[in-house]
């Protein structure tokens, strides 16, 4: 499982705050087998308010909610953290987990693909583009966001838990 969980830091650009404390998890090709079962896990697992869908292609991030996103179908180059952030390359199967000011965006993708959303114990993210008056309030509200008890993939004791315990 190890060689399927990456993980890495993004830092604040001014722009887009990211989160300093919490890395982005990126299970890479863990529902390859099943990606109709993405939905079900995540709600097992208490990350719920589920949708079905694409990306937004604009810089955007939810200061108040941790995202998980696991992709259905098709394949994307989704880019994480604002301009100079990192370029990640998403196809079916692929779950990524956006600690709360994390930004992203899609840059392209197949014409297939879905992505499934969800928030842990189904909170209702807010959305912010690159908005210097609503940045104070953002970083507070990101400080504030607790760490979930469970890992949207695998629930208590999961890789998130290790990683984002502090």
């Amino acid at each position: 499982m190890d060689s399927q969980v990456k993980s890495f830091f993004l830092n604040d650009d001014g722009e887009i705050p990211n989160n300093s404390e919490l890395p982005v998890i990126m299970y890479e090709g863990i529902f390859s087998d099943n990606p109709n079962g993405i939905e079900a896990t995540f709600n097992r697992h208490n990350w719920s308010g589920s949708w079905t869908g694409d990306i937004y292609d604009f810089h955007h991030y939810h200061s108040n909610a941790h995202e998980v996103l696991g992709v259905k179908s098709g394949n994307a180059i989704v880019l994480v953290g604002g301009d100079a952030g990192e370029r990640m390359e998403l196809k079916a199967g692929d779950v990524i987990v956006l600690p709360a000011g994390t930004g992203h965006m899609k840059i392209g993708s197949s014409p297939d693909f879905e992505v499934v959303g969800a928030y842990p114990d189904s909170k209702t993210p807010n959305l912010i583009e690159r908005d210097p008056a609503a940045r104070a309030q953002a970083l507070s509200e990101i400080k504030e966001v607790p760490v979930p008890e469970t890992d949207p993939v695998f629930g208590k004791g999961g890789p998130l838990i290790q990683k984002w315990m502090k």
